[in-house]
């Protein structure tokens, strides 16, 4: 046994002896490091991945004379000879490919926010200061062109597309449940926090033929890769606190979130318009998980929330005020692994697991659904020369929805399977054009499809550019549907969109005009949708418009501010529509101003939110004329303040709605008309005039100076 235990340790010393350790850095011809660089030997899988800061280390067996291969998205790839027993640690400078692909991008519908993108229309940081905004990713977004102020709700409503048009993903992956479940005319908010994310791309139409299953627009959030530091950071609100910790290892980081929310002090001071048996209460968290592997990252993120409520609302149809009370169960996690492997490919692979559940009350009625979702993708990239590159992959969607509604019980199963290529063409250096196609089969409603896609950028000058963006796009009728008859097919919408841009010196100036047509949108026969509606796909429609935005960082000093304008002219015939009309959520005219103010002497950022939309259609069954009625224009003026005790020490007010104005949203009418013949009205109001918010946030790290001002 001995002598077995010593030849162990003496092939293993051998071993251990004949392996080489290569690091070093990787920049670019100005000395900037070069992040997720592929570095190999030329031959072998030994290899990795660069840093943020472009270092790099691995170990090879390999001896004698080798080639080192150092290849880089948007620059030239460098074969390096080395001999390995004489190797030490270098910085290796590569140079910039003269033909890039990302000389000029294709912007048509798309806005970035954060990452890499040299066309950001907002910053991380912009994301939860914006004024106005209870702290969700989702509501800044509803600054930016394209969407609308549809308050009742709190989804993201984007170029006359109803809130399930638009699909969110994270680091790629679908999320199948992105909201917090919410009682009638009760604003909800999303499920995800902003502090662990480093990038949003806001898509209103003509996005990639990687991301299918979304009819108007998406949402894709990544997560940090590598975070900077580790720190703990602590919150205590008017509405519940927050603490999160980040930890980082050699090859390894970990953060965690953690929230909980109750607003049974808040409203004891300061009550709305809802009778609140049990006022909103909410735990839950996030994590994300990284390791960094030879040439590759594996990320693991997952999001909890456990809610419930119990309140009392009016209804114009109701003698007495009606019950709703519910118990809310939201997870979502998904697995993420991207490499770079041979020579110069790129590989993404992800799959994600969701389940949500809805239980409680609604007036007389015990209902309880439930959701079980997953989504499976693989993804390669190429690039075949410097004027070609060449993506392709596959999805795989699985969805098991079950409702049961005092013993009724409704549901489906379905499985989307869906592949698709899409290629860049570099004509000049002023010239691209992105050529695609998304094919799907849904087994659930018996159908497959072919999507096709295009794409067309112009630099027309060192700042300016324009893009034209066309395509098909498709979703499978939305649950409310699908639960009472799969004799369905999918809705589709084709895209059409010219865009302009000026980006330089932090100025951006964006406009955009659109034309959409909608086909096989899901109709019914009853007023609400119910087991024994009849459905059909006869529904038709369009939207068309025009959206400005422009945002200065540089003209005035310490002020950064936003202005986005929507016009928009969209009819449907859809749902329980007896005819081609504007849907209830659209308004003609959206108008919204931001601001952010530094003041150095208060060492306070001041922050003010205006917006504007014009009145809503309503139905008014008191005239003949369907969807006639129009509400007042909305108004909304919201500030914040955020002063720094100390570095790391921060406190934050915010107001919405200063000036208390009573918007209506619209108008729910009875089911049948009173002695004089009136069908009487309730108007659709905000559940409260104005909202009030206080918190202090620390943050404890080692360079006593990170603060959350980014994450307010």
């Amino acid at each position: 046994m001995k002598t077995f235990l010593l030849i162990i340790i003496f092939f293993s010393t051998i071993i251990s002896f004949s392996q080489t350790t290569i690091s070093g850095k990787i920049v670019d011809e100005k000395n900037n490091p070069i992040p997720n660089a592929n570095i190999y030997i030329d031959g072998t899988y030994d290899g990795a991945t660069s840093s943020n800061t472009g270092e790099f280390s691995f170990t090879t067996t390999a001896e004698g004379n080798q080639i080192l291969v150092i290849s880089a998205l948007s620059f030239e790839t460098k074969n390096l000879p080395i001999v390995m027993n004489l190797y030490h640690y270098q910085t290796i400078a590569v140079k910039r490919n003269l033909t890039e692909l990302n000389e000029v991008l294709i912007t048509a519908g798309t806005m970035e926010a954060g990452g890499k993108s040299r066309v950001s229309v907002l910053k991380p940081l912009d994301i939860l200061t914006t004024a106005g905004n209870p702290g969700d990713i989702v509501s800044a977004f509803k600054t930016l062109p394209g969407t609308q102020v549809v308050g009742e709700s709190g989804k993201l409503f984007v170029r006359g597309g109803e809130a399930n048009e638009t699909q969110t993903f994270i680091d790629g992956i679908r999320v199948a449940q992105p909201y917090i479940q919410t009682a009638n005319n009760v604003p909800t908010r999303s499920t995800f926090s902003p502090m662990l994310f480093k990038g949003t791309t806001f898509s209103t139409g003509g996005y990639s033929a990687e991301y299918g299953e979304a009819l108007s627009s998406i949402l894709v959030m990544n997560t940090i890769d590598e975070p900077d530091l580790e720190k703990t950071d602590i919150g205590v609100m008017s509405v519940g606190a927050s603490l999160g910790n980040t930890q980082k290892w050699k090859n390894n980081s970990l953060s965690v979130n953690t929230s909980y929310l109750n607003l049974q002090p808040y409203q004891t001071l300061l009550p709305d318009n809802i009778e609140w048996i049990k006022p909103y209460e909410s735990i839950g968290g996030e994590t994300v998980f990284r390791q960094k592997l030879d040439r590759g990252l594996l990320k693991f993120y997952a999001s909890y929330t456990a809610a419930n409520f119990d309140l009392k609302q009016d209804d114009i149809n109701y003698p007495d005020k009606v019950r709703t009370q519910n118990k809310n169960n939201n997870l979502y996690s998904n697995l993420s692994y991207k490499c770079g492997f041979g020579d110069n490919w790129n590989i993404f692979a992800g799959i994600s697991f969701a389940k949500s559940r809805n239980s409680g009350i609604y007036d007389v009625y015990n209902y309880d659904a439930s959701e079980n979702a997953s989504h499976l993708k693989l993804k390669l990239t190429k690039p075949i020369s410097s004027k070609i590159k060449t993506s392709f992959g596959a999805d795989y969607f699985y969805t098991n929805f079950s409702e049961s509604v005092t013993n009724f019980e409704s549901g489906y199963h379905s499985n989307i399977f869906a592949a698709y290529s899409e290629t860049d063409f570099l004509f000049t250096n002023n010239l691209i054009a992105k050529v695609s196609f998304r094919f799907s089969k849904n087994e659930l409603l018996d159908e497959s499809s072919i999507a096709p896609r295009i794409a067309l950028a112009y630099k027309v000058a060192k700042n300016q550019q324009i893009s034209l963006a066309y395509g098909t796009f498709e979703q499978a009728p939305k649950n409310d549907y699908l639960k009472y008859s799969t004799n369905l097919q999918a809705e589709k919408a084709q895209h059409y969109i010219l865009s302009y841009e000026f980006n330089k010196d932090k100025q951006i100036f964006k406009a955009e005009v659109y034309y959409k047509s909608y086909d096989n949108l899901v109709k019914y026969d009853t007023k609400s949708p119910v087991f024994n509606s009849n459905f059909n796909n006869s529904g038709t429609g369009y939207a068309k418009g025009l959206e400005l935005f422009w945002r200065d960082n540089k003209n005035i000093k310490n002020l950064e501010y936003w202005i986005s304008y929507s016009y928009i002219d969209t009819k449907r015939n859809y749902a329980n529509f007896p005819k081609q009309a504007t849907p209830s959520f659209v308004a003609d005219h959206t108008l919204s101003l931001v601001t952010k103010y530094w003041i150095q002497d208060w060492r306070s950022q001041i922050g003010a939110t205006y917006t504007f939309s014009s009145g809503r259609p309503y139905n008014n069954p008191n005239e003949t004329v369907v969807m006639n009625g129009k509400t007042k224009t909305y108004n909304n003026l919201s500030v914040n303040w955020a002063y720094l005790i100390s570095p790391q020490k921060i406190l934050f007010f915010s107001v919405t709605n200063v000036a208390g104005i009573k918007n209506v949203y619209g108008y729910n009418y009875a089911n049948t008309p009173n002695s004089a013949g009136i069908y009487e009205s309730q108007a659709i109001v905000p559940t409260a005039d104005r909202f009030f918010f206080v918190g202090f946030f620390w943050t404890i790290s080692k360079d006593k100076k990170t603060n959350q001002l980014e994450n307010l």
